[in-house]
This record gives C-alpha cells, sequence and structure tokens, in this order.
C-alpha cells in the first residue's frame, strides 16, 4: 500500500503549471508560486538565464494569463476575492521595474472575452459592463497604451457580440422562446438584422464555441442542429448558412474550456493568422483532429511524448517550437518543448515532482446502465496496494449540471483513493459531452431522475462489491452541492456522511439571485430544465424539489463550504441550510472563507478544506488501516 500522502503535499499549488510559449520562440511563461500565490513568471528557452516573477499578486492566485501578439506584453485577468469581476492586467516584460496595469479599472465592472483579432495587432476586443451591471458594451483596447474605444453601446437586450473586423459587428440575442438569435448591426442604422436562429432547446446554455474566421465572412460553432452528437460548422456571416467542418463519428466536440476558461479551447489555431489547424473531441478520453496537414504531422509528434492526452498547446508564430503539457490520471502537466524543424523535445517540468506516479489511483472508464436504461458513462478510481472489495465509497458529484466529469488527474479524487476509499464519478443524465439527448433527459428531472441515476451507480459499485453499502459518503459542489443535499434529504439512509460546498439549497432563490447579466440567459437552461419562480406553480415544484424545504429529513452527518464572495451561488444557500439544521439542534460542521466566491483558487483555503473534509470523512467512514 503507498505510503499516506499529506493534504499540503497533494491539495497545495504545483510547483510550475501552465506554461505556454512566446511569440518569437524564445520564452515560455507559467504559473508558480510567488508570496504564497500562484503568479506568472517568465523564463529564456536557451539562455540559461534564471526565470524572474512578472506579476506581483499577494491577495489571489492568478489563474488565467496570455502573450500577446508584441512579446514585450502579457495580459492576465484576476477578480477581487472570487466575486468575479475579471480586470484585465498588462504586464510589460521590457519594464519590470513598473507594477502591472489595470487596463479595466472600472470598480464592480466585469471583463466577457478576450479577443485577439489577427487583422488588428496590438489589439483586443472585450465586452465590458462598465456602464451598467446588467448590459455588457463592445470595446476595442489598445494594449501599449490602454485606451479603451467603444465600439457599441448594448441596446439592452443582447447577450454578446462578436468582432468580424472591418466594422462588422454581430449581436447574440435570446428570443421570447429561448432561441438564440444572431443578428448583424447595421453599421448605419443600428439596426439589429437577423441572420440565423438557433434552438434554444438543443443550446441550453453558452457551452459551445463560437469563433469568427479569420477572414470575418464566417463564425465556427459547435452545432447539433439535426444531430445528436455536437459537431463544428461554419456559419456565413451573410446568409446565415451552416457548412459541416469537422466532425467525430461517436464523440462530442470538447466543450469544457465555455464553462471553464482555464481548459484549452476545442479550436486549435494558428497562433498568427488565426486559421483552423485542428479540432478537439472528447469520449472517454480525449481525441484531437488535425486540419492541417502541417499541424498533423506536429500531433503526430507531440503525441508520442506521453501515454496521456494532449491539454495546452502554444506554439511560436513560426510553428516551429512548441510548449504542450498532458491530461494524465497519475502524472498530471507534464510539459515538454518540442522543436519541429529538428525533432528535438525535451521535458520542462513536471507540476508535482513529489508525488510519484506508480502511487497514484488509476481512473478507469466504466459503464452504468440507469433504472430506466439510459447509459451512464462514469470513472472509477480504486485505492492502489487494497483489495477492491467492500470498500467505503466517496461518490462525486460534478457541478453544472452542464458540464461532465472526464479522465485526468483530480487532486481531490486521488487524497480520497489515497486513504482507501473507492471514488465513483457518474455523468448522470444532464451532463453535457455526451449528446443532446442525454443532456435533455434531465429537463424537468431535478431530485427526480438525475438523483436516480446516482442511487442506481451507488448499487452498480455495491452489486459489483467494490463498496460497502453501510459505508458510502457523497461529496459534491455548486449542481454538485445541490445533488449532495438531494441525497440528505430524498434519500436520507444512503449515505453514511456528505460533504457540499457552494451548492444551492433553494433552487428559487438561486435564480432570483444570480448577476443581473446572467438573469435574461436563464430562460433557455435553468427555465427550460427546473421552471420559472416567477410563476407560482413553477415556483411550487421548484419548492417541492429544493432541500431546504426538507431540512428535516436530514440525518446523515453533513459538512458545509461555502464562499462568502460567491455571485452564482450566494452564501444565503448555505447559511439557510446550516441555520436550520441548528435551530434544530442538528450538528453539521460549516467552512465560510471570505477571500474565496464560486472557485476556490487559494492554497491555504483549498487546504483547509481538504484537511477538515479527510477528517470528517475518516470520522464516518473509517481510519485508512496503514497496518493491513
Amino acid at each position: 500500500m503507498p505510503d499516506l500522502i499529506s493534504v499540503e503535499d497533494m491539495c497545495g499549488p504545483p510547483e510550475r503549471s501552465g506554461a505556454s510559449i512566446s511569440p518569437d520562440g524564445t520564452r515560455i511563461a507559467y504559473l508558480a508560486p510567488w508570496r504564497s500565490r500562484l503568479n506568472v513568471w517568465v523564463q529564456d528557452l536557451d539562455s540559461g538565464a534564471e526565470p524572474r516573477c512578472v506579476t506581483a499578486d499577494e491577495t489571489r492566485t492568478v489563474s488565467r494569463y496570455e502573450w500577446t501578439d508584441d512579446p514585450r506584453f502579457l495580459l492576465y485577468l484576476q477578480d477581487d476575492g472570487g466575486d468575479e469581476n475579471w480586470h484585465i492586467h498588462r504586464v510589460d516584460l521590457d519594464d519590470p521595474q513598473t507594477p502591472a496595469v489595470d487596463l479595466t479599472p472600472f470598480p464592480g465592472a466585469q471583463v466577457l472575452g478576450l479577443e485577439r483579432p489577427a487583422a488588428r495587432p496590438g489589439t483586443a476586443i472585450v465586452q465590458l459592463n462598465a456602464r451598467t451591471a446588467a448590459e455588457f458594451d463592445l470595446y476595442e483596447l489598445a494594449i501599449a497604451t490602454g485606451e479603451l474605444t467603444l465600439l457599441v453601446e448594448n441596446p439592452g437586450d443582447v447577450m454578446g457580440w462578436l468582432y468580424a473586423g472591418d466594422g462588422q459587428l454581430f449581436a447574440r440575442t435570446l428570443t421570447d422562446e429561448g432561441d438564440i438569435a444572431l443578428s448583424r448591426r447595421d453599421a448605419v442604422t443600428g439596426e439589429l438584422v437577423r441572420v440565423a436562429t438557433f434552438d434554444g432547446a438543443d443550446y441550453p446554455l453558452d457551452i459551445y464555441p463560437f469563433e469568427v474566421t479569420p477572414d470575418g465572412t464566417g463564425a465556427w460553432i459547435g452545432s447539433n442542429r439535426g444531430t445528436d452528437r455536437t459537431r463544428l460548422v461554419r456559419v456565413d456571416l451573410a446568409t446565415g448558412e451552416e457548412t459541416d467542418v469537422d466532425a467525430h463519428p461517436s464523440f462530442d466536440l470538447d466543450t469544457r474550456s465555455q464553462v471553464f476558461p482555464t481548459l484549452p479551447s476545442p479550436l486549435i489555431r494558428h497562433r498568427r493568422t488565426g486559421e483552423l489547424l485542428g479540432v478537439r473531441y472528447l469520449g472517454e478520453k480525449q481525441v484531437i483532429r488535425a486540419l492541417d496537414p502541417h499541424f498533423a504531422e506536429v500531433l503526430t509528434n507531440l503525441e508520442a511524448l506521453s501515454d496521456g492526452t494532449l491539454a495546452a498547446v502554444s506554439s511560436d508564430a513560426s510553428r516551429r517550437r512548441w510548449v504542450v503539457s498532458f491530461t494524465h490520471d497519475r502524472d498530471p502537466g507534464v510539459t515538454w518543448l518540442y522543436d519541429h524543424a529538428t525533432g528535438e523535445s525535451r521535458m520542462l517540468f513536471r507540476p508535482f515532482p513529489h508525488l510519484d506516479p506508480a502511487a497514484m489511483a488509476p481512473m478507469t472508464p466504466v459503464t452504468i446502465t440507469a433504472r430506466d436504461g439510459l447509459t451512464l458513462p462514469s470513472y472509477l478510481t480504486l485505492p492502489v496496494g487494497i483489495e477492491p472489495s467492500g470498500l467505503p465509497m466517496v461518490l462525486m458529484v460534478h457541478g453544472g449540471p452542464w458540464t461532465r466529469d472526464t479522465w485526468g488527474f483530480d487532486r481531490s479524487v486521488q487524497l480520497l483513493a489515497n486513504r482507501g476509499y473507492a471514488v465513483l464519478q457518474v455523468n448522470f443524465r444532464g451532463s453535457a459531452g455526451f449528446g443532446k439527448a442525454h443532456m435533455q433527459a434531465a429537463i424537468g428531472e431535478f431530485a427526480g431522475k438525475m438523483h436516480d441515476d446516482l442511487i442506481d451507480a451507488v448499487d452498480w459499485a455495491t452489486a459489483q462489491g467494490y463498496a460497502d453499502p453501510e459505508r458510502v459518503a457523497i461529496f459534491g459542489g455548486s449542481y454538485g452541492g445541490y445533488a449532495t443535499l438531494v441525497g440528505v434529504t430524498c434519500t436520507p439512509d444512503r449515505f453514511a456522511a456528505a460533504v457540499e460546498y457552494v451548492g444551492v439549497s433553494n433552487l428559487a432563490n438561486f435564480m432570483r439571485t444570480v448577476p443581473e447579466h446572467a438573469k435574461p440567459g436563464l430562460i433557455n437552461n435553468w427555465h427550460r430544465y427546473v421552471g420559472d419562480p416567477a410563476d407560482p406553480a413553477q415556483e411550487a415544484d421548484m419548492l417541492a424539489r429544493s432541500p431546504i424545504t426538507r431540512v428535516e429529513q436530514i440525518r446523515t452527518p453533513l459538512m458545509v463550504v461555502q464562499g462568502a464572495n460567491d455571485v452564482r451561488v450566494v452564501q444565503a444557500e448555505s447559511d439557510n441550510i446550516v441555520d436550520s439544521l441548528r435551530a434544530r439542534g442538528v450538528d453539521v460542521e460549516y467552512l465560510v472563507f471570505d477571500d474565496e466566491g464560486h472557485m476556490f483558487v487559494n492554497p491555504e483555503n483549498l487546504i483547509t478544506m481538504f484537511r477538515a473534509a479527510d477528517r470528517f470523512l475518516a470520522q464516518h467512514l473509517g481510519e485508512r488501516d496503514d497496518s493491513a
């Protein structure tokens, strides 16, 4: 049996991660700790000079940065304590004494999107709600000077803008039925002229890529019009006509980056020209299809570097030098430099060199059949060196729900497996990436068949002999936190312990308290799948599906974790559950982090959370026996 790994070693920050190469191919940037926070560092690839830290955020870990077309400048995004009001900051690498500059210094404002059109070097196109919180206007940002030029003011109903160059602007709006309308803005009158409409039932969230082609005449989008699977199509911006670009026979386009911007885009594009090089698809594991002959050669050589799957990919402007990292279930984020001109490659770093891949637990894809016959693609992680029979088990429930679990390294899963738990992750109905029928099977099924899927998965694990039915815990965040609370209210005798963080306890209150700019978009996802709280009958049904109305059923030991600055699932969602339980004299553990939002990033908070969860689960599922 592998040695017990400390929470600090498993959940602490990486030594280095997130590397990308400069446009001229001479340097890499990456994230590494500085004063207990991940910051951006830059290192020469050939000179042997010591790397230097180029950002200085002591408050909150930096998670998103990018090179500009001028290798002098880096941009990074940062919010305030997890409030998701992202600001763009510029770093001047030629002037290391000058601190980073906030290019969008508007209190309470948020940047959506950061596009750098190939035809407009030195600029970025940004959507910004500095004028009013509910509406995003479109600006051009001059990176070197910080000058912002207003391109168009939101008339009030535009949910997102597309910049196609030469003054061509396109708007995405929602119809009363929840369909997505793409319209061209007339440069003279300002009128929005409809170009295409996409069925809102097929697009429950803005989870599909929507990127303008380099010539400005089309847009690449993920489409499942007329099919179950999501493929890549080109929409003609003059006529709205769709033309197939690429499709995988079995897998959906990998759209995770639309929900988690730190993940790679499904579209791999030429750094300088913006042309399409390859497309990512995701089944049990990721598959990349090359659409460019040169990239096909490069891809073959890159994929030979690891038995994992290709994660982040960056190249210099000439496409000679490449920096890539890999997704792997036991050895995550290993990062390589590859020179296509010479064929030479060298490993740059492992993010967690102190973790032995041999001590990590393999993540195995498994297929579970729900009681109504629906197939549930899932992942089972079993502890190393322990007979996989009658184990305590943790059911990990992903958020969204319009996301999915994937094959790869998950530090929380590995921590649990190291403690001797089996870990089961289920892509229940409503999960994205398995066809629209799988997603739409969740309509009207919150606290219904979506929960049945999880119970069916637990039954499968116990029937297979992996799990002890008396020692199963449920653990989830966001929607997974809601599912955890449903588990302990609707099936209170099935779980020996429960850990939920930033979870929804009242579906109606959740919808009423999302940010103002997000409320119009609820019509074609939350309203369609769950209900509209403005309708009394629908609100009554939503309350019946809300854990807050079933608190008296809770008798499972419960731990609740919340970020005080969460704008997606506000703190009241956790406070109300905890207060109701404590009013009944029920003991509940409650952790609130004042400097976190919906996504926890600061290392000491992650360590505190998982240390508490580790102790809590050991108390209720049993300590690992290292003498065995």
